[in-house]
């Protein structure tokens, strides 16, 4: 979604980039086992990376609204994020973790959107320094690009 399309309420797609995210999740059960080679060619993902990384993704964004919106500064971010696949991203994508993985992003995206809709439209374009608007914070997030990294896994697809 442009920010344009997000004109009315910019929270709306960050819940839909999560619906995309656990569509392909839905795939995934059928996950082979083998990391999939991201389209930059530098990094691997798995089912349970694309959700780990796409879950600490909303929670980055959402404090750094927070901070924002509070007037402090944003705390520095200390993980390793993408450059590192650990023992646990390699582990089977079950049933179960199809659901753990739709009740965490699901509740994150959601408490992402009413953030923004509790800030109102005044403050969803005020600029904030060399810091992104509210909006803009948004429309990156509501980019659904860890889990199509991994892809859509159907067997037909």
């Amino acid at each position: 979604m442009s920010i344009e399309e997000s004109a009315t309420d910019p929270g709306r797609v960050v819940e839909e980039a999560t619906a995309e995210v656990l569509a392909l999740a839905r795939t995934w059960l059928a996950w082979d086992g083998r990391p999939r080679v991201a389209e930059d060619g530098a990094r691997i993902y798995t089912p349970h990376k694309a959700v780990r990384r796409y879950g600490d993704h909303l929670v980055d964004h959402l404090a750094q609204v927070e901070a924002l919106l509070a007037g402090v500064p944003t705390r520095p971010n200390g993980w390793f994020e993408s450059a590192v696949t650990t023992p646990a991203d390699l582990a089977p994508f079950t049933e179960v973790d199809l659901v753990e993985a739709t009740e965490r992003l699901t509740r994150l995206s959601r408490t992402f959107r009413l953030r923004l809709l509790a800030a109102g439209p005044d403050a969803w374009d005020r600029p904030r320094g060399a810091d992104w608007t509210l909006r803009e914070i948004a429309v990156h997030v509501g980019d659904p690009w860890y889990a199509r990294q991994v892809g859509d896994l159907r067997p037909e697809a």
